[in-house]
């Protein structure tokens, strides 16, 4: 009688505590379901508003987006992505992070955007002086091109001059604190870019002029129309414009030209978007 007794006390214990154990899993079951409509319920919150139908918007950045219309309601909604996903709603130089994509066309370079101190492109060669200042160099890529593009001007009656390509971060960092010393950096900061914050790093831009002429007065020349026309054909884009200031944060510049390739070139051209837009709403998710 004992032995059965002891029997039938070890089934209950055993049958109690398969019994708990199928409980707590079907609790947690119901915990993971749970999570999981949680979750997807939140993501589709989350997208379900006026800034997810556009592909480059980031769900992260919901928030920042809603609080940059509110302050900003004349602009578009795909206008307000495109400047909260480059950290326009932010201080310039706060919050930033390496350039990816280097020794590529697509590297970008910006006041959120840097380049190591330490960072050289791949493939510099130097400019012929016939067409540039001595000692200037620029990425094998971009100064084949130029060529085609000075010559083919050449046959335009067009005298392009080349002032300044490829910098390194040193000289980048003299000049910005020299126009510091001369302008303070508020000023300074319109004009030129802090070291590791320059295109002119990326061995990718050329500063143009006409021949023999101050590059401040090139918007004024036949050389200027031209580039405007041309540049596109040979890879280079204007790469700070008129009226675009408050995207590339920095003021007109007729002279400075970045290299992107042929057909992105004319891509960005046609689409009337800054290098900065183009990428954030294009290249960014392809390239990184």
């Amino acid at each position: 009688m004992k032995k059965i007794v002891i029997i039938l006390s070890s089934i209950i214990v055993i049958i109690f505590v398969v019994l708990m154990i199928f409980l707590f899993n079907t609790n947690s079951k119901n915990k993971d379901i749970e999570d999981i409509k949680e979750k997807e319920t939140e993501e589709v919150k989350h997208n379900d508003n006026e800034f997810s139908k556009y592909s480059y918007y980031k769900m992260e950045n919901l928030q920042r987006y809603k609080s940059y219309k509110t302050n900003n309601p004349d602009l578009s909604v795909d206008d307000v992505i495109t400047r909260v996903n480059l950290n326009l709603d932010k201080t310039v130089y706060t919050d930033t992070m390496p350039s990816s994509n280097l020794n590529t066309n697509y590297l970008l370079v910006n006041k959120f955007n840097y380049l190591d101190n330490n960072y050289i492109p791949n493939n510099l060669e130097l400019l012929d002086n016939s067409y540039a200042k001595s000692g200037i160099y620029l990425v094998k890529e971009a100064k084949d091109n130029l060529e085609k593009l000075i010559n083919e001007a050449k046959n335009d009656n067009m005298n392009i001059r080349v002032v300044s390509a490829y910098r390194s971060y040193s000289y980048q960092e003299n000049l910005y604190n020299n126009y510091v010393k001369n302008d303070g950096v508020s000023l300074a900061d319109t004009y030129s870019a802090r070291p590791g914050y320059s295109e002119h790093q990326t061995g990718l831009v050329v500063d143009v002029t006409r021949a023999f002429d101050d590059f401040n007065n090139f918007e004024n020349t036949e050389e200027y129309n031209w580039m405007m026309k041309n540049a596109a054909d040979y890879g280079f884009i204007l790469r700070y414009p008129k009226d675009k200031e408050s995207i590339t944060t920095y003021s007109f510049e007729a002279w400075h030209y970045r290299y992107v390739g042929i057909d992105l070139a004319k891509k960005i051209k046609a689409s009337n978007l800054t290098f900065d837009e183009y990428y954030v709403r294009y290249l960014e998710s392809d390239n990184n």
